[in-house]
This record gives structure tokens, sequence and C-alpha cells, in this order.
């Protein structure tokens, strides 16, 4: 793990640079009349029309159009301005007659906000990340906040490009679904700006951390077939380089133990969380020889994938095989038959990370938590039958 600090760390450096004094000078000579002519209130001149095509609308011709300086149009922009209301409609019908776009980055550099969050995802056409992702947009839109989006592709220098791109958009803050980066990575990453990420349980100053029960959402999967009174139960458990793939295979284990069911390492074949290692490693236990009645899967894509390997084989669930996920992905809902799985919510996921992120920003220790896993039973399992099942039928 330092060793991948180290690595992750040389990719990206988050400095925000704090705002420039104003310098406000005045022409030797000046008179204090001329002055006070400056400073008389002027008549507002009706805003001029939309700019020609291919004209960069700057803030100095909002200005200009609206009879205001273009410190006071700025901090308009920005909320900070307690300007009279006919200024205030000047600046409005300027802004509308010219097509003018404030520039985030520019507003950024000006007032220390550019009002964006970066978010690392590992792959944005998951499934699971997708409505993590929804989540997120959701709860920063209601803020006024819009997220830009970069995969890691669950590769910790992939995810450090990602920070270091993130960083030179000038980002209010981070949130890392499940990343790779180590955790001195993230403490240093959180000295320059608020943090959360997801996946993991790590404690820092403008850092907060969200994961769910991994142990204990499998540990229910796991109960729920032996209740039906299943003792050969196989897993097809995640990458072992993923911390909850560990935490879900101590879930299944410890089940068993609590129903004096010994293990079998032979009945555990490893997928990657997708549909077609869950098909491969099914088929890989249908040849093993090894009877089993039933299969949970370390989540909902690889159960998926199981379901075809035994469709295949010609063997049906849950008559023949029963079948159980992790995740209750909205498409389990939908599988024909419907998924039995146990519920953890990848859309709370994102809107609790983003609330958290929001939390942080405002300089207060957020307060969210992840609801507990939760055993939704659809139509894949059911009560053993007196024999378990032995390899592929032809």
């Amino acid at each position: 793990m330092k060793a991948l600090s180290k690595i992750t760390m040389a990719g990206f450096r988050c400095q925000h640079k704090p705002r420039a004094p104003a310098c406000v000078t005045m022409r030797r000579g000046a008179t204090l009349a001329s002055t006070r002519t400056r400073t008389m209130k002027r008549k507002t001149p009706a805003p001029s029309a939309a700019a020609p095509p291919g004209t960069k609308v700057t803030l100095g011709m909002v200005a200009a159009a609206s009879g205001v300086s273009p410190s006071t149009v700025s901090r308009i922009l920005n909320g900070t301005a307690a300007v009279s209301r006919s200024k205030r409609d000047a600046i409005d019908r300027a802004i509308a007659a010219l097509g003018f776009v404030p520039d985030p980055i520019a507003r950024g550099l000006a007032g220390g906000r550019t009002h964006s969050v970066g978010v690392i995802t590992q792959t944005i056409d998951s499934p699971f990340y997708g409505v993590a992702l929804r989540g997120i947009e959701e709860q920063l839109g209601m803020a006024g906040y819009i997220p830009l989006f970069v995969s890691g592709r669950w590769d910790a220098a992939e995810e450090a490009r990602g920070v270091a791109v993130l960083c030179g958009r000038r980002v209010d803050g981070i949130i890392l679904l499940s990343a790779r980066l180590g955790d001195e990575a993230l403490r240093q990453l959180a000295r320059t700006m608020p943090v959360v990420v997801t996946g993991r349980q790590l404690r820092a100053p403008n850092l907060f951390s969200l994961d769910f029960d991994h142990v204990e959402g499998a540990r229910l999967a796991t109960a729920h077939l032996l209740a039906l009174g299943h003792r050969a139960i196989a897993l097809i458990s995640g990458d072992p380089a993923h911390a909850d793939s560990a935490g879900r295979l101590r879930g299944y284990r410890a089940a068993l133990r609590q129903a004096g069911v010994r293990y079998d390492p032979a009945l555990v074949q490893q997928g990657d969380y997708r549909e077609d290692s869950g098909l491969a490693a099914a088929e890989r236990l249908l040849d093993g020889g090894q009877p089993f009645s039933a299969i949970l899967a370390a989540n909902d894509q690889m159960a998926f994938g199981a379901a075809l390997a035994l469709y295949r084989r010609r063997m049906r669930v849950p008559d023949d095989i029963s079948l159980v996920g992790i995740d209750d992905l909205p498409a389990a809902a939908h599988a024909i038959p419907p998924l039995t799985t146990v519920r953890q919510d990848a859309h709370e996921l994102g809107s609790l990370a983003a609330a958290a992120l929001l939390q942080l920003l405002t300089g207060n220790e957020p307060t969210v938590a992840l609801s507990p896993p939760r055993l939704v039973a659809r139509d894949t399992a059911r009560a053993a039958s007196d024999s378990a099942h032995h390899g592929s039928r032809n």
C-alpha cells in the first residue's frame, strides 16, 4: 500500500491559489471635482443589441451596457454584491441582450468557488455506478453544483491522472467511488480540498468515507438459503483486490459457521463482478463435480451471468438450482425469474456521498449514514430438494 501511495501521489498536485488583492489607483493631478464627477449617479444606458456571431462577450461589455463597473457585475454574478434593484435589473437585461455566459473557471479564480465537483467513478457504463452517479448528480444539482465525471477504470495511475485533470478544472471538491488510490494519497488530496471516498473506512481532516456493510450483506444472503434448507451453497466471489469482495466472503463463511455447515473451498469460484465472469464461474462449478443446490453471487451482475450458464445447461432456476445476488440493481426486479438479492442502494450511496461533500464544503462534519443491507426475496430461491445437483446437464 505504501508503494501504491508513492506512485499515485506523483500523478497530481492540487493547489487552489488565494484570491489576489484588488488594486485601486488614482491618476496624479486628479481633482476632487473630477472624482465627484466620476462617482455621480449616471443614467443607465439601454443595453446594446446582441454581439455579432463569433464575438466573445466579456464582463466589461456587460458593465458598459448596464452602466456599472465591471467589479459590480462580477460581485453580482458571485452573489456578493448589495446593489439596488434597478442596477441588478440593468445587468440582467444586458446579459440577456448580449448573450453573456459567465466563465466558471474565471469566477472560481475571482471568488474561490466554481460550484463544480469532480467525481472519479470506475466505469461510466456500470449498472451499479451509473445509478450512484445519478444520485450524485441529483443531490449536487439541488445545491447549485454540477458534477464532472471521470473514469478510473480500476487503476490507481488512471485515477491519479483523473484527479489532476479535475484539479486543473478547479473543482471545489472530489468524490471517489471505490477508489484504488492509497489511503495516504487520499489524505494528501484532502489537504487541498474536501474529499469523499466510498468503498473503505478512512478518517482524516477534510475527508469522509462511506461504505456498505459487506459482511452483513453476504451473511443475510447465505442465511436465507440456509433457512430454505440448502447446505451445499456455492459462492461466486468478486475480485480479491477489492475490499468488498473479502468482506462478502467473510459474511458467507460466517453464516455457514453459525449454521454448523462446513466451509468447502471447492464450492468457491472467483469472478470480477461482471456478467461474463459470473457465467464462467458457474460453468466451472457445474463442471467441477462437487454437488451444490444453490449459488450465491457476490453481486447481481455475476448472478445474471450464472443464470445464463444454468439456462445453457438446461437447468432451471429455482427448480434445479437456487440463485441469490447482492446489490438489488434495477434489472434484478425485471429478470426472468425476478432475482432474489440483498439491497445495497447505489442511488443512496451516490446521494449521500454528494451530501457529505456539500457538508464538508460548508465547514461541517458530515452526518450521513448508509442504510443497512436488506434481503429482497423474489423468485430465484426456493426450499432445497432432497438431493443437491451434480455437474453439468447435457
